[in-house]
């Protein structure tokens, strides 16, 4: 039951930073945000990059919210985990 525990929430980290890597990559793509998988991507990923924007100045027009926002992403992954392990 722990072992299905951890591997569910660390799936979940993982899909999640998964969403943030494409959120960072379609801002290349003309367009990209307004595309069907563009719509979902940002309504999975604004919410908490919206966090991010707000706390986090931008370098000369370029953001690294996104960057820092999967940094801490994995730190509160690390943190939840370790909670699981020593909690199991």
């Amino acid at each position: 039951m722990a072992y299905l525990l951890y591997q569910a929430v660390s799936t979940f980290f993982s899909f999640y930073g998964m969403v943030l890597v494409v959120y960072a990559l379609l801002s290349w793509l003309p367009g990209g945000y307004e595309s069907q998988l563009g719509k979902i991507v940002i309504k999975l990923s604004r919410p908490y990059l919206d966090f991010f924007d707000r706390y986090v100045p931008s370098f000369g027009g370029i953001s690294i919210n996104v960057m820092i926002a999967i940094i801490v992403l994995q730190l509160i992954r690390n943190g939840v985990l370790g909670l699981l392990i020593r909690l199991f």
